[in-house]
This record gives structure tokens, sequence and C-alpha cells, in this order.
């Protein structure tokens, strides 16, 4: 939530946040704020000394969580959305809450559009198949609204949003691509781990270069720096078109053999 504050200008409504808050919008350190736990772990106690007005709590949540949260006593504002269009209402929401309703129209506007824009570019792309992970213990499809960015990039999303799955089953699948974007991670996915734990090394994805780390931030949180989840996830499918991924926006991995790869 901290990023989309950032993008309507209103940190300064923030009166606390969570250690991921600080690490996506560093800028917050200066503020003083108090640090509290997210909504999957969040208790009663951490709430109780914020003085806040609202407490806006997103997806992921446990129920154990979100009842604490409400026990809190403080009002709540709980986001749970599962596509792009759910996502462009809640910014509308949580702009108006800060007094930017005008903002917050503009800015889900201009996320629906360039969005659009590359889905009609890709309209007649050979679409890769592609599996996106969320999660790595247990293994998690990345949500729908992931599936509906991969789409847009030219892509054929493998699996279903949101569910478990088996390292077994993405094998016998073979994804041309492999996208990783773990929940708290930002870029630093083990890639070259990962493969070698799950015995992926034969895959078709991993025989041509062509698994990668995509920032958490930029496919996980719900705000506009999904566009540039986007052009990541163009660069990671269609490299000779859209030029090839570097950081910030990810990396990959581009070489494997025999256990040795290089990043």
């Amino acid at each position: 939530m901290s990023i989309l504050l950032r993008h309507l200008g209103r940190l300064d409504t923030l009166a606390a946040c969570t250690r991921y808050c600080l690490e996506a919008v560093p800028e917050l350190h200066g503020r003083k704020l108090a640090i509290v736990p997210d909504s999957w772990s969040t208790r009663p106690e951490d709430l109780l000394p914020v003085e806040a007005d609202l407490v806006i709590a997103s997806v992921p949540y446990r129920i154990e969580s979100l009842a604490a949260i409400l026990r809190a006593g403080h009002p709540v504002l709980a986001l749970a959305p599962h596509t792009l269009e759910d996502i462009y209402q809640d910014i509308r929401l949580v702009a108006s809450v800060v007094g930017e309703a005008a903002k917050g129209e503009s800015m889900a506007t201009a996320m629906d559009t360039t969005i659009a824009g590359m889905r009609a570019r890709t309209r007649e792309f050979v679409r890769p198949r592609v599996y996106c992970e969320e999660w790595g213990k247990p293994l998690i499809h990345s949500q729908a609204w992931v599936k509906e960015l991969i789409e847009a990039a030219g892509g054929s999303y493998l699996g279903a949003p949101g569910t478990h799955t088996q390292a077994e089953d993405i094998a016998q699948a073979d994804p041309d691509v492999i996208v990783m974007a773990w929940c708290g991670a930002g870029d630093r996915v083990p890639l070259e781990r990962v493969v070698e734990q799950r015995a992926w090394e034969e895959l078709r994805a991993v025989r041509e270069g062509r698994v990668y780390c995509i920032s958490d931030e930029l496919l996980n949180t719900p705000a506009p720096t999904l566009t540039d989840g986007l052009k990541a996830l163009s660069q990671c499918l269609h490299p000779d078109i859209f030029g090839t991924i570097e950081p910030p926006l990810g990396r990959g991995i581009l070489h494997f053999s025999s256990g040795t790869s290089k990043l």
C-alpha cells in the first residue's frame, strides 16, 4: 500500500508500515514510522499502540491475522483484489480515502491504457507457455492479475492462478519460460539453487536460459508498478522485440550447465 500512496503523493498519511514497505519505498526510513507485522502475521497487540484512523490491509491474509486486525479496534479497509479491474477499483477507493480521487482515477486509467496497448501489440505474437511462481515452499502459481499481465505481454499462462502445484507437475508441463516473483523476496530468488533442488536442469526453459526473477513488487503489489512488471514480462517472453531484462526490473539465468551458472 505504501507504493500506491507514494504514487498518490500521500506518504504523509502513514502512521505505521511494515518492513516490506520500507524495502519497497526507501524514503519511508526517515519518517520515524511505527513498524508493524504484515496482514499474514499481525497480532492485536501489534496494532494497539498505533494511532491510526484507518488500517488498510491487503492480501495475502491468514484468517487469524485478519481477526487480530479487527480485534485491535481500528476501522479496517480490507482489500482482496483478484483481477486488474479489481486493482483499478481499489486504487480509486484508496485515492478517495486520502483525498486524491482525481489522481486515482487518472492513475487507474493510465494503467488500463498501457496494458491494453501492450495487449494489442502482442495479439499476433507466438505465445510461449509461462510458469509464474508467487511462492516456492509450497509452490504457488501467481495470482489472476499476473495471468492477465502475462497474456498482455504475449504469453500463455500455465496452470490455475493462486493454486498450489508440485515441482514434478511443472517438469511434466515443461514450460518455455519460468518466472519467479516470491512475495517479500524482492529480486533475491536463488534461481540456480531452485533449479537444482527441483531437478529441473533438463527443462526447456532452463536449457535455453529462460528462467527469470522479476522483482516482487512489480508483480505481487496491486499498484501502478504493475506496468513495470508488464515491461519485465514482455522482455522475458519476447527479448528479440522488447530487449533483455536487466536490473532493477529483474534478472535471469544466462547459463546453466553441470551445476555451474552465471547471472
